[in-house]
């Protein structure tokens, strides 16, 4: 009896090993043909219909990409929206969940607000009034200010807050300390898994921002790089910031538009894919710390 379910395991985990590593396959092939075609040669591209490996790898697509200086200064604006933005937003965050554990003057009505947002969106034109009216368009604040608090990562971050022994706090409540003390040197110190797993979905949502960005901000010099994306992917544009001598230079061996935008993608989405591997141990467990009580 023990030979045979010791055979049905191995049969199953192979199985399960064969089922999984098909599912792996078809979702990064995705990714293999982006790299293929953003290393493919024009005259490689044009006279094949598919290319699965080419025949001469070249680099024309990132050189094209990276002597644009619109390209690699959307880039710099996305990095400084994630950072600023992940950084305000777990600021923000941390302290009003904190807040909302200390029993303040009026919790419930602010906590019944907070889970409001859940069910009730205030939609796409009345929030650009209201950045509008506070003279935020065609400035990065509107791209970080609007969505600062998520209100799911703030119940959980609550959650998580009130999981948090009182006596530790309470030992600093008799040592003198304050709750800006008790917050800083007792309560964040002790959630950095919670804050690493919602700064990494802060700084994924701010990364990826596009929608806000193409409706608030109107001066190409701050566009986001995923605005920058539609220009060159959905719009087939090609990038305008070289000079006229350089354009005419290039204008001849261009590489395709979509070659182009193979290499654009790679580019905006390695970033953020490289966050995960320092904030992977801290991932689940925040999450899982903030969610389950008891």
């Amino acid at each position: 009896m023990a030979k045979h379910r010791s055979l049905s395991e191995t049969a199953g985990n192979a199985l399960n090993i064969a089922v999984l590593s098909v599912i792996g396959l078809v979702m990064l092939f995705p990714f293999y043909y982006m790299i293929m075609i953003s290393l493919t040669s024009y005259s490689e591209y044009v006279t094949k219909e598919f290319v699965l490996f080419p025949t001469h790898m070249v680099a024309d697509a990132y050189q094209y990409i990276f002597k644009s200086k619109v390209f690699v200064r959307s880039l710099g604006v996305t990095a400084y929206v994630t950072i600023a933005g992940t950084l305000f937003s777990l600021l923000l965050t941390s302290m009003m969940a904190y807040a909302l554990t200390r029993g303040i003057l009026g919790q419930r009505f602010y906590v019944f607000l907070v889970l409001f947002t859940f069910v009730f969106g205030a939609g796409i034109i009345p929030t650009y009034m209201v950045v509008k009216a506070t003279h935020l368009l065609d400035s990065y604040w509107a791209l970080i200010i609007p969505g600062a608090i998520n209100s799911f990562n703030l119940i959980v971050l609550r959650q998580f807050f009130t999981g948090i022994p009182q006596e530790l706090t309470e030992a600093a409540v008799i040592d003198g300390a304050n709750d800006l003390q008790i917050f800083s040197r007792i309560v964040l110190p002790l959630s950095k898994p919670a804050l690493a797993a919602f700064g990494l979905f802060y700084a994924v949502n701010n990364w990826n921002m596009y929608f806000s960005a193409l409706i608030y901000i109107s001066d190409p010099s701050k566009w986001t790089v995923q605005v920058i994306l539609r220009q060159i992917v959905i719009l087939s544009q090609k990038l305008d910031s070289l000079s006229d001598g350089q354009q005419a230079a290039l204008a001849q061996n261009a590489p395709p538009a979509e070659t182009i935008g193979m290499a654009a993608i790679l580019i905006a989405t390695i970033p953020i894919l490289l966050l995960y591997p320092f904030l992977q141990k801290h991932f689940a467990k925040g999450v899982m710390l903030g969610s389950v009580k008891g």
